[in-house]
């Protein structure tokens, strides 16, 4: 599995920003830059939600409670995906979690990551240990 290593994480007051990045190393079975990359969180007491995945080309995919609001971007000579968050407000307080896969297509409701409702998701096999968002009202 590939190694990825997340950062960036912290205390904000409802408004502000972060930018988080994940750094990915060894464990390749296949060039960075055809992996799907994803960020997922997880608020304590609810379950894991899928935030917005990006493709190797820089492609993103977007849940609803990111558009607008997040961006992400990838740097595939430096194996890191950013995602820049603004206007952030206390439902975004989480565990981020950054992961990373090689597939894409129809799973049942317990597998894959999705960032829309339906069967579509992409089975992302390697998850970092996550950074830890707070924000205050």
């Amino acid at each position: 599995q590939v190694r990825l290593v997340e950062s960036g994480g912290g205390t904000v007051q409802s408004g502000g920003s972060l930018r988080l990045s994940c750094v990915a190393s060894g464990g390749f079975v296949a060039p960075y830059n055809v992996y799907y990359i994803g960020w997922a969180r997880q608020a304590p007491g609810k379950e894991r939600e899928g935030v917005v995945v990006v493709e190797g080309d820089g492609t993103p995919h977007y849940a609803d409670s990111a558009k607008g609001r997040f961006t992400i971007s990838r740097d595939n000579a430096k194996q890191t995906v950013y995602l820049q968050m603004d206007s952030l407000n206390p439902d975004d307080t989480a565990m981020y979690y950054c992961a990373a896969g090689l597939q894409f297509g129809q799973y049942p409701a317990n597998r894959g990551l999705r960032v829309e409702p339906g069967p579509w998701a992409y089975d992302l096999n390697s998850w970092g240990n996550g950074t830890l968002v707070t924000i205050s009202s």
